[in-house]
């Protein structure tokens, strides 16, 4: 015995979205955040580091090129992040006994981070949602680190963004 699933009045396929009316919006700014991918925003230049460098070194960087947080990488690949915050949190009261040791030791694993084919809104979310300031962006395609994005390249894409559409 073979069941089978009752025939509709029409064989053929009938799409249930060929009658979907896109959303409307009325604010040009909660567009652009939901429709715009992450690429949109300003994501590079980034100052990455490789695993293995010494924290004195890495701390070094932070404080020459002026920037809150490294991308920690291997092969264009995201480790982890290597921030200011980890520096003052893991490594300045033991800093003569830690300077030596590779930044992988303290550096934040497995960062939280947002794929550039990601709606705009998806960089605030994780702001917001995880408190970080600064998220990693990789590649949807091939997994390798893209950018970072900040709070002042997302306040610059709002406003420039806000600014030409009014």
């Amino acid at each position: 015995m073979s069941s089978q699933l009752p025939k509709s009045s029409s064989d053929e396929f009938q799409d249930p979205l060929e009658n979907y009316d896109p959303k409307q919006y009325d604010d040009p700014l909660e567009e652009a955040l939901a429709t715009l991918p992450v690429s949109a925003i300003q994501s590079t230049p980034y100052a990455g580091i490789d695993p293995n460098t010494p924290i004195s070194e890495a701390i070094q960087r932070l404080a020459g090129l002026q920037v809150a947080c490294l991308l920690v990488e291997e092969q264009q690949k995201l480790l982890g992040v290597f921030s200011d915050r980890d520096a003052l949190d893991k490594v300045a009261l033991e800093y003569d006994e830690m300077k030596d040791r590779p930044v992988r030791d303290v550096m934040t694993s497995r960062p939280v981070f947002v794929y550039d084919s990601d709606s705009s809104a998806a960089v605030l979310t994780v702001m917001a949602v995880h408190g970080f300031r600064h998220v990693p962006v990789v590649s949807s395609s091939d997994g390798k680190i893209v950018g970072i994005v900040s709070p002042h390249r997302v306040t610059g894409f709002l406003q420039s963004y806000f600014e030409t559409k009014q």
